[in-house]
């Protein structure tokens, strides 16, 4: 794994991966950096964070947000915040309970902050006690970035992937090679009606790339991988 961030849309959004643990297995997570068109960071999942990766964020611009977006994508925002102290922190819906010791200034909804409504779309997925996140959408590229609606491993994953994890992902998953939503999700999905609608919002942005958390970029064919993942609650076949 790289420890330097790599440049995905040219001068305004950044991606790294950075190892995380799955239960028994190893994994990867992607932290995303968005450069505003005013030059502020938007930091979303942030990732642990070292002297040379502080260095390549610092060389692309000030970090004015630090973005927790699923109940999951949290580890590391206490981290962050120290590396940047002068940031505002916001959080997903319910982060602000499970994590009651995070020191945070906003929740995110399903309206833009203010100083990015121009750039970036959002929109909230309800989904259960278990797990929820907010969705963003960068417009000027058309790019989705969500953390855990979707993870796309399989045969083209870029890690060597451990006996545990080929095991859980082809057999009790279902999810090599088929990209679907993490397996919390599918442990239920709350109230279908309303998560329906927030999943049709994603959808109707039409978007033509997916940046994830777990697994490889979403390039192409983005509404075909989104509507046969997200099938169960939308209905489709």
């Amino acid at each position: 794994m790289s420890n330097t961030l790599e440049e995905y849309i040219p001068a305004k959004i950044w991606i790294i991966e950075y190892p995380i643990r799955f239960g028994a297995m190893d994994i990867f997570g992607r932290m995303t950096v968005i450069r505003l068109n005013n030059g502020n960071l938007f930091i979303h999942s942030p990732c642990k964070t070292d002297a040379l990766l502080k260095a390549d964020i610092d060389r692309i611009g000030p970090v004015a947000f630090i973005v927790a977006p699923g109940n999951f994508h949290h580890l590391y925002v206490s981290e962050f915040q120290q590396h940047y102290p002068n940031a505002e922190t916001f959080l997903c819906p319910g982060l602000e309970k499970k994590r009651a010791d995070l020191e945070f200034d906003w929740i995110l909804g399903n309206r833009p902050d203010h100083r990015w409504q121009q750039e970036l779309d959002q929109v909230f997925i309800p989904g259960t006690k278990f797990i929820t996140e907010v969705v963003f959408l960068h417009r000027e590229s058309k790019t989705i970035i969500l953390v855990d609606l979707l993870e796309n491993i399989g045969d083209n994953y870029r890690h060597d992937a451990s006996l545990l994890l080929r095991f859980w992902w082809k057999v009790i998953f279902k999810m090599w090679n088929n990209p679907k939503a993490a397996p919390e999700y599918q442990l239920g999905w709350g109230d279908k009606k309303i998560v329906r609608k927030a999943l049709q919002k994603v959808l109707n942005w039409h978007a033509d790339r997916v940046i994830l958390a777990h697994g490889e970029l979403i390039e192409g064919n983005v509404q075909e991988v989104l509507t046969s993942a997200w099938k169960n609650v939308l209905g489709t076949r």
